[in-house]
């Protein structure tokens, strides 16, 4: 280890070791591919970089000079193939471990990576192409994203190339009874794609498409650097928000050096560990935890090809490979908590964090009950690294996020700019006047949507949040989330969280439905738990629930039962199409009672 991550930030820390300042230094022709990846490669040839491996067997431990080597094959072969500084490139590769190649590939060429989930369809994929003028799409042959790119290409006259990387099984092998793989015939899988000889040797046809694994096999290794500008756009995500079409979040290379906060404070990755975050590559999570952070400390990332998730794999995973620390949602950890839990050994792990749900009380207590292990919660955005959270160090409190990091000037506003006083609901905001690396550069082509989020010198993150006097901050809801009943400003995630402390409760949304005195009043949509049946006791019981853990106010007066919560592409709940339904039905009911008042009924 040379601990190259010290070369692009400046960091203090008090006498109790705890981080005071840290100022990312961003070199004006930072490139993530040559100044990390190839630094390394070249320098500590043999450190591992990536272990992955998928449900069907295959298995591969690639170092920083495999990344180097398949980086530039395919850099050439994407060159070659009319691919180069400023294009946008959509990359659809679950987690596949050609998505490190290509994305270090789009790096050193100064292309624009454009990450995307394989559950997008036909109307998604066609705003996205169009919207950000796709040149090119590198996507899996694994499920049915390459018939959805098909069926709209012909509409998205951007879009010159196709490249199919065969996934050669990614997690999707049917099983017989036995819970045996069931290998296709001539097909490239487990112990035969495994070594040296066995990457990108899986072939792959299809009209119109490029063989991705082909050309990069068959593509020269020598590479030259080009120049790259660090202020250039370097990657880009579509932001699913909770009404109009996805924003798209331009970001250049100063990104991926405000990323060691991430990894280094927050994730408390080390150089001789393992890291594991389970994420796909479609989400902005997986550069958080399986990319740039972790290579900047030179550390290796865990990548597993599956499908579903099963917690049972994971776990198993943890132990095989000796995870030290380990980052997923609050939702895996609870699925991992119902499983035989105890029956698997997890003693190599040394560090748990979480972000993007509600971490609740039992599930905290759990953990470290049977761990041993605090997992630390954090908070960020598409737009953002990690800008509140639990560091290394600190002592969290169940469901709190943490403090603002070191790394911006963050405060929590009310709608006139001005502080909130604790306790106080207000909006969370960086200061744009101070350090602002891996903010996002802007809200592609939207300049109106970036003035509602840049202005008076502030990003204003849409989120909402109050701080206690030990300036921890607690997570209220984003700003269209947000409930006025009877003048109260309730959080939904709050209540969520209280909810699925219950035993019937596996998800659900809080929303606000119209109510004739209170303006809104408090909705809770749920999916129960197995075993579990909607009836008018369990909803008084899980409203009695509430009120106990929470202040009265802000129970749920209306509980709906459903089979599934609407979701966005990334995965998100979508809590406006719950309330604009309930909008429109009460609308129409307040039609109908005007019409039968004056008799047109």
């Amino acid at each position: 280890m040379r601990n190259i991550n010290l070369r692009f930030v400046t960091e203090e820390y008090n006498d109790e070791g705890m981080l005071t300042s840290f100022t990312p230094h961003v070199p004006a022709n930072f490139n993530f591919g040559y100044d990390v990846v190839d630094d390394i490669a070249m320098n500590d040839p043999d450190r591992r970089a990536m272990i992955w491996c998928n449900p069907e067997g295959e298995e591969h431990v690639f170092t920083f000079a495999d990344m180097k080597k398949w980086s530039d094959k395919t850099a050439n072969y994407l060159a070659e193939n009319g691919v180069g500084k400023g294009d946008f490139v959509m990359v659809i590769l679950r987690r596949h471990y050609q998505f490190w190649f290509v994305a270090t590939a789009l790096a050193k060429l100064g292309a624009v990576m454009v990450p995307a989930t394989f559950m997008l369809k036909e109307h998604d994929l066609e705003y996205r192409l169009n919207g950000a003028s796709i040149k090119a799409i590198v996507a899996t042959s694994v499920g049915d994203i390459a018939q959805i790119c098909d069926n709209v290409v012909g509409q998205c006259e951007s879009v010159e190339k196709l490249f199919l990387v065969n996934g050669a099984g990614g997690g999707l092998t049917p099983v017989d009874e036995a819970g045996n793989l069931v290998i296709p015939e001539g097909a490239l899988l487990g112990e035969a794609l495994s070594g040296e000889q066995g990457i990108c040797a899986a072939p792959i046809e299809r009209e119109g498409w490029l063989d991705f694994n082909t050309g990069v096999l068959n593509a020269s290794a020598d590479f030259e650097r080009r120049d790259t500008l660090a202020a250039d756009p370097m990657l880009m995500y579509f932001s699913s928000g909770t009404s109009g079409n996805p924003k798209m979040v331009l970001h250049n290379s100063g990104y991926a050096i405000a990323h060691l906060m991430t990894a280094k404070h927050w994730h408390n990755v080390r150089p001789d560990g393992i890291h594991f975050t389970i994420a796909d590559t479609g989400w902005g999570k997986a550069v958080w935890g399986k990319y740039y952070g972790q290579w900047l400390m030179e550390a290796c990332v865990l990548t597993y090809d599956f499908d579903r998730f099963h917690p049972e794999e994971i776990l198993s995973l943890i132990s095989k490979y000796q995870v030290t620390t380990l980052c997923c949602p609050p939702t895996m950890y609870r699925l991992m908590m119902q499983t035989d839990f105890d029956n698997f050994d997890l003693s190599s792990l040394e560090y748990s964090t979480t972000a993007g749900e509600a971490l609740n009380p039992d599930l905290f207590d759990f953990w470290k009950e049977h761990t041993g292990l605090t997992i630390f919660e954090g908070f960020g955005q598409t737009e953002t690294p990690i800008t509140v959270g639990n560091l290394t160090g600190s002592t969290p409190q169940a469901g709190s996020m943490g403090k603002p990091v070191p790394m911006y000037y963050t405060r929590i506003l009310r709608e006139d700019g001005s502080l909130c006083a604790p306790g106080e609901t207000g909006e969370i905001c960086i200061s744009m006047e101070h350090n602002h690396a891996g903010i996002m550069m802007e809200y592609y082509r939207n300049p109106e949507k970036t003035a509602e989020a840049i202005y008076d010198g502030w990003y204003h993150t849409g989120d909402t949040a109050w701080f206690d006097e030990n300036g921890n901050y607690w997570y209220v809801g984003r700003n269209d989330d947000v409930i006025k009943s009877s003048g109260y400003r309730i959080g939904p995630f709050e209540i969520e969280s209280v909810l699925l402390e219950h035993d019937a409760v596996r998800e659900c949304a809080v929303t606000g439905v119209p109510d004739p005195v209170r303006g809104k009043a408090v909705k809770a949509t749920i999916v129960l738990a197995d075993g579990y049946k909607p009836s008018e006791a369990l909803t008084k019981e899980l409203q009695k629930w509430v009120k106990k853990q929470t202040a009265p106010y802000k129970y749920p007066r209306v509980v709906d039962y459903v089979d599934a919560l609407p979701r966005t592409v990334n995965g998100k709940i979508r809590r406006a199409v719950i309330a604009k339904a309930d909008a429109e039905a009460a609308s129409v009911q307040e039609t109908a009672k005007k019409n039968l008042k004056e008799g047109l009924i």
